[in-house]
Formats: structure tokens, sequence, C-alpha cells
């Protein structure tokens, strides 16, 4: 089952379903109003939305065409927003180009840090930030969506608990980072609004790249139009979403609707940092890890941050080519009051 949110001039817009194909859509309003409504109530609904999109797919439902423009986000704002970093390759250089060194835990304890869920940005709307010089950086990253979890949930049941899987483009304002983190005090302003994918899924629809807690397919990351990461959701996955889950509810609950991201798709692969796309790697879900390589080759990045007018493709096929969540795409724009 795929669903979407459209805008329909409301905060939270207007729950749909969609066909697997992502080219029609039937209206649920008569019998959900909203995604956090459906989550708030998914054992009843649920089973209604799946006969609803079984329908769609024999042509037995009224439908219309589905167009990724007119899509918020599958949730526009949630109750919460957790981002965690499961590659540690990741954090690993990120961390270097801040000159901070990685201590031995992070490979054993998940880090997540608790993101702004009141506004996100409807995936083909662009990215406003008030200043190049803050470092613009995209990064591309798996997320779920869970349903109501209890503080100290077990594995199996933060397993059973994910209700839906989508995309993440989780901006990041990188010369912000370093001097906001060095407080003490963790991410602010140096986090805007994150963006996701125009389609939720069922983690039935990702078929056997789905292993109950990780999906092995490629990341597809773009940059004015040309690959910048191919990387594998799969691999290097150090904590995968169930770990993640019982982290973050090992000291409350978490409500229907809570929002669990992966952190950046990050592969090392050749037994090293990675390599770039057009060396023949599996690239980069960040800008940042590409500096920071650039770095270590060179002894200085070459590669800028995104400026006004670039615009980031982030995108995940299944294994015979086709869409499975739609895609973000974003042109960075200067914010103007």
């Amino acid at each position: 089952m795929k669903l979407a949110t459209l805008k329909d001039g409301t905060r939270d817009g207007k729950l749909v379903v969609v066909s697997r194909d992502l080219t029609r859509f039937t209206d649920v309003s008569f019998l959900v109003r909203t995604l956090q409504a459906a989550l708030d109530d998914w054992r009843r609904i649920a089973p209604h939305l799946g006969t609803i999109a079984e329908s769609l797919e024999n042509n037995a439902m009224p439908a219309e065409r589905f167009h990724e423009h007119d899509a918020h986000s599958p949730l526009p704002r949630a109750y919460q927003w957790a981002d965690g970093s499961a590659y540690v390759n990741h954090v690993e250089l990120v961390r270097k180009a801040r000159g901070a060194e990685m201590p031995a835990s992070f490979w054993t304890d998940p880090l997540i840090y608790q993101g702004g869920s009141d506004s996100f940005i409807p995936p083909r709307d662009p990215i406003r930030v008030a200043d190049e010089a803050f470092g613009i950086d995209m990064e591309g990253e798996v997320a779920v969506i869970i349903d109501d979890v209890p503080m100290g949930a077990s594995l199996e049941a933060a397993k059973a608990a994910i209700r839906l899987v989508m995309l993440v483009n989780d901006v990041t304002l990188r010369a912000l980072t370093g001097p906001e983190l060095a407080k003490g005090f963790g991410f602010f302003q140096s986090k805007p609004s994150s963006t996701f994918s125009p389609v939720a899924v069922t983690p039935d629809e990702l078929d056997d790249a789905w292993d109950g807690g990780k999906v092995s397919l490629p990341l597809l990351a773009d940059l004015n139009g040309k690959p910048f990461g191919r990387a594998n959701a799969g691999i290097d996955m150090t904590f995968d979403f169930p770990a993640l889950i019982v982290h973050a509810a090992r000291t409350r609950p978490l409500a229907a609707g809570t929002i669990i991201g992966s952190g950046t798709v990050s592969n090392k692969l050749d037994g090293g940092p990675g390599k770039p796309v057009s060396a023949g790697g599996a690239g980069y879900s960040c800008i940042a890890e590409l500096r920071m390589i650039e770095t270590i080759v060179s002894g200085e990045p070459k590669t800028p941050f995104l400026r006004f007018g670039d615009t980031v493709r982030i995108e995940m096929k299944d294994k015979t080519g086709h869409s499975i969540f739609g895609a973000i795409e974003q042109k960075v724009e200067k914010y103007e009051r």
C-alpha cells in the first residue's frame, strides 16, 4: 500500500491512496482525513485502506492522475521526528571534517537527535536558506513511521511497530554545526526543516528488499542532474530501524506517527571511505563526505556546498527500475523575508 498527502490549503493536507506505479490516486477522505488520523487508529483503518489500494490496482475505484508536485510530505508535520545516525562511516567522516575524534562507543550505542517536526518541506518545493555561507548540504536518508511504542520496548516490539517507510532529505547547514555542537546542547539552527518523499509505503511493498529492519536498495542522489550518490541503504547500516527505535524508547514511550530516520546513507564498500560515482564508487548521500575525502586526498575540499540555483534529487527504485516512493526534487533558493 502506498499513501500520500495532497496539498489542499490546510496544514495537514488530504490523505490519498496511490497506485503502485505512482500514476493514479483515489481520495480516502470519506474514511480518514489525514495520515496522522489513520496512524492513530491504524489497526482499524489500515485494512480498509488496503482494500481500497487493491481496488485501485484493479481499476475498481474512482481515480485521478497523481502528480508528485501536488504532494506534501506524507506527514506535513509530526508529533516527533527523531533522526539517527545508523551509518557510522558517515559519522566518522563528518567528525573528521570538524576535527573531532570519534569515540569507540559510537559503534555500539546509536546516535539520535531530536529534529524539528512542526513544519516539513513538500518534496518538490524549494529549499530556502538566508545565506549560502551557512554551508547548505543535502542528506539522503531512509525513514520509518511507527505506531505506539512503549518505553523499554524490545527489538521484537520495535520491529512490529514499523508501519510505513519513506525517504528523507535532512537538510543541514554545515557551517553552523560545529559552533552549535561545541556548546554541548545539540543541533538547532543548523537543522532547518527536513523533506520527505511524496509517498510513504507499507514495508510489504519493498518485497525482499526489506528484511524487517532495513532496505537493501541503492539510494539515488543526484546533484544538478548528475549522479552524486548510489549508496546501498542495506550496506554498512550499523544500527537497523528496530535498534534505533529501541534506543529512542529507552526512557520514554513513542507516540503513533513518530518518524525515525536512518541518518545519511553511507557505504565504504572498498574498505576505505568510499569513492565518487565518477570514479566507479557508490558516491555519497551528502556533500560533506565528499569534501572530507577531498581533504584526505589533496589537503583541502574542492566541492562547494549547495548554492542558490542548485537542484537536488533523491529517489529509490525497485529491482525493475520503477520509482518506489516518488522523487524528492528541490531547488535551492535564497530566503527573502
